[in-house]
């Protein structure tokens, strides 16, 4: 289904579906962006078909080793330098198209005022979290993948959990928790700004 853009149509973003809530595409039709949501078991081909300036890959529950399909997908999207911002579940899709592991957390992120820290602006944020699954990828510095190179952009101050990570040399980022559930005052919409960003420095050409 397709959520229309609010005013001005700026951009047009598919959005896979492994569980999205309807906030989501919401908070990204208010910035001008036409939402195309697409079940997680499209083809590449279904999803150029739409003519995206960008992919989001959604939240949703389960354990991201069962989804080599979708991993796959996102694999070949960061070759065509497809723009891509994933949340919770599809951090976890986008850090193992990395070539990064996931496990599970012996203690869930659930609920809200979990503090993170975004390294990249040096802000405490109080983020909303439901996930049982994390990454494995080097904390401090930079990595290096077949993408190029990224580096970890968001850290849990409890237990130092990976909650985001961006490649530098490819047009992708993603965070393990809700942008748009809004738990604090600096609360991470933010991120959709970023992506919309990301979209306009980096234009595919269709």
């Amino acid at each position: 289904y397709i959520v229309k853009a609010k005013g001005e149509k700026k951009l047009t973003v598919v959005a896979l579906d492994l569980g999205i809530k309807s906030a989501t595409p919401r908070s990204l039709a208010e910035r001008g962006v036409e939402v195309h949501v697409m079940p997680y078991n499209s083809t590449v081909e279904d999803i150029l078909a739409a003519k995206p300036d960008g992919v989001f890959i959604s939240n949703g529950p389960g354990d991201p080793s069962t989804m080599d399909f979708v991993v796959e997908i996102v694999r070949q999207l960061l070759e065509s330098r497809m723009p891509i911002f994933g949340i919770c579940f599809g951090h976890q899709i986008l850090g193992r198209a990395l070539g990064f592991s996931t496990y599970k957390l012996q203690f869930g992120h659930r609920g809200i005022n979990q503090p993170v820290m975004d390294r990249t602006t040096k802000k405490v944020e109080i983020t909303a979290h439901n996930h049982g699954f994390a990454l494995t990828a080097p904390l401090e510095g930079v990595f290096t993948t077949v993408y190029g190179h990224g580096e970890v952009t968001h850290v849990s101050l409890n237990d130092n959990v990976i909650e985001g990570l961006q490649l530098l040399d490819a047009p992708a980022f993603s965070v393990q928790y809700h942008p748009e559930a809004g738990a604090g005052p600096h609360d991470a919409a933010y991120l959709f700004d970023r992506f919309i960003e990301l979209m306009e420095k980096n234009p595919v050409n269709h």
